[in-house]
């Protein structure tokens, strides 16, 4: 990537200065900075607990119609066909008219688009499936399935492939890198997130405890990130 001149500095994409956040008068989170540029790809680690959900949910709060997010339980109508649910993730993007009619009788090129996105996730065949019908794993490439269809660029995702097998976990997130320009997810998977994002930001108890690129992220400061409260 050519270096961008001083004169046009990437803008930032999102901006926190001193947010906190709280629950029934619990902390959640507690005077956050942090600044993600546009084109970025971000991971956040850090134990059960820590805020990082909350803090991806802050972020969706500034750039709500550029994103699409990935929840952590998938936030599917398991009554519905795979196909409405990953429709779902453009319904603001067409009239009420076009809704109404896809939800009765879905228009062929939109069932044409829906088929090409889940079969990238490996769901070929499962178009008219009920999503109560499908494993949790696939229900949850359902929902990845859903944030691409939603074609915008930025993406924010709250542990996106805790239920998909690990042959798979990796493809899932290049995929996701390739559709979102600028990508914040949130992983588990310590090894996995160091394998695919550049840039690292370890949470814990509701504060951020380092904000690296992923070069610089020591075995040490991760032990210390995870350490017994």
């Amino acid at each position: 990537m050519s270096a961008v001149p001083e004169s046009h500095p990437i803008p930032n994409l999102f901006s926190l200065q001193g947010v906190s956040v709280a629950y029934d008068g619990e902390a959640v989170l507690k005077d956050i900075y942090l600044e993600i540029r546009e084109g970025e790809q971000v991971v956040i680690f850090g134990p059960s607990g820590a805020g990082k959900t909350t803090l991806l949910r802050r972020l969706l709060e500034l750039r709500p119609d550029r994103t699409a997010f990935i929840h952590q339980d998938y936030a599917l109508v398991p009554q519905l066909s795979v196909f409405h649910n990953v429709y779902a993730g453009s319904l603001d993007q067409n009239s009420w008219h076009h809704n109404l009619r896809n939800l009765v009788r879905p228009h062929t090129l939109d069932v044409e688009k829906v088929e090409a996105v889940i079969a990238r996730v490996g769901l070929e065949g499962k178009l008219w499936d009920s999503v109560s019908d499908l494993s949790g794993g696939q229900q949850q490439r359902v929902a990845v399935a859903r944030a691409i269809f939603r074609g915008v660029n930025v993406l924010l995702a709250d542990e996106p492939v805790a239920s998909v097998d690990s042959q798979q976990s990796a493809a899932i997130l290049q995929m996701l890198k390739n559709v979102a320009e600028t990508s914040v997810v949130s992983l588990h998977d310590v090894s996995l997130g160091m394998d695919v994002f550049s840039r690292v930001i370890g949470v814990r108890a509701g504060q951020i405890e380092f904000d690296l690129p992923t070069a610089d992220v020591s075995p040490v400061l991760l032990e210390n990130l995870y350490r017994p409260c």
